[in-house]
């Protein structure tokens, strides 16, 4: 008799990932090997080094519902398969609980484990800025172990609630994109769960008896994300029926698709709105889609120094009206102190 159904999907999904993970590990390794010694006819190919994958976990059912099936796929592939826990200090006792995560991950036969704390900051809200925190910490453990891989136990239900929240953003055809399968530096994270839902996670957990811990903040109305999740999607599913998730699924991945075909596009385009001075000129940036153009703007802005995550759709869109609503307005202020004029039919960005 197979795993229950849920216990399955789990260790499926896992199981693909680290496939991938193992084929781009065995590319790059395979590629150092001859760039280094270079090709001989009599010496045998050595094989790369086994590589570590790691999982983030909270210690809920998401995270754990993943660590477990990390820890039986990974050893039938030759993975070493570790663990690493956050503690975001933002709960009393929250130490000790990661602690327990850090137990019960060695309990389930990764190595390595350890638990990192973290300073919280204020920038950008309390959810931005645990996150931000919670990735430093993460890139930091991934390149101390030199981990090949950090997968994250997001599910079909966060995607869902992550396009929600870039729609209420109104930021664009990428924030509604969600979260991607694969993320990070060299594709450093990994989030096989994107197809799953939260309730599969969970039952793979009881059924294997795996204790699990329920984030308090999770649901805390002060928080907008769980605001979302337990009045907003209820109150849309209501409304619209079921399969509300999976249409917003949906959505982030086609969304994921255009929005990347356009990037790739404005990357090209690019080098075709500058002089020979490399300043971008009006009328070519004039004459392409909306949709190119202000991605060419806003790389730009990047470039000359705004923070991304500080840039919102109403920065670029003024920047915009200099090229398409001249009359003769004065500079744009940016984050990052970046301003942006025209000049002589030229656009200039830059800090100052």
């Amino acid at each position: 008799m197979g795993p229950h159904p849920a216990v399955a999907a789990i260790r499926l999904a896992v199981r693909r990932v680290l496939h991938d993970i193992l084929n781009d590990h065995h590319s790059l390794a395979g590629a150092g090997a001859r760039q280094a010694f270079g090709a001989h006819p009599d010496r045998p190919a050595e094989r790369p080094p086994s590589p570590l994958v790691l999982v983030a976990c909270s210690g809920g059912a998401d995270s754990m519902a993943l660590a477990s099936a990390l820890a039986f796929e990974a050893p039938k592939l030759g993975i070493r398969a570790g663990g690493v826990t956050v503690d975001h200090g933002l709960q009393p006792g929250s130490d000790l609980r990661a602690d327990e995560v850090v137990l019960r991950l060695r309990e389930l036969g990764l190595a390595p484990v350890e638990s990192v704390a973290v300073t919280v900051g204020r920038e950008g809200g309390p959810e931005a800025a645990a996150r931000d925190a919670r990735y430093a910490a993460l890139d930091a453990v991934a390149e101390r172990h030199g981990a090949a891989a950090v997968l994250l136990g997001h599910t079909r239900d966060d995607q869902a609630e992550t396009v929600l929240l870039g729609l209420a953003r109104g930021s664009g055809i990428r924030s509604l994109s969600g979260m991607a399968a694969v993320s990070g530096a060299a594709g450093r994270y990994r989030r096989p769960f994107l197809e799953l839902d939260r309730q599969t996670a969970r039952k793979a957990c009881m059924v294997q008896s795996l204790p699990v811990w329920d984030d308090p903040h999770n649901a805390d109305p002060a928080y907008t994300r769980s605001r979302l999740r337990h009045e907003g999607l209820p109150a849309l599913e209501k409304a619209l029926g079921k399969g509300v998730v999976e249409a917003l699924a949906r959505t982030a991945q086609l969304s994921r698709d255009d929005a990347d075909a356009l990037d790739a596009w404005a990357s090209q385009a690019e080098a075709s709105v500058r002089d020979a001075a490399g300043r971008l000129e009006c009328a070519k940036l004039y004459a392409l889609p909306p949709a190119v153009r202000r991605r060419i703007l806003r790389r730009a802005a990047i470039g000359a120094g705004a923070p991304a995550g500080s840039l919102f759709a109403r920065h670029i869109e003024e920047v915009d009206r200099l090229i398409t609503g001249w009359r003769g307005q004065g500079a744009i202020n940016l984050p990052g102190r970046v301003v942006a004029r025209r000049q002589g039919g030229r656009l200039v960005i830059r800090q100052g």
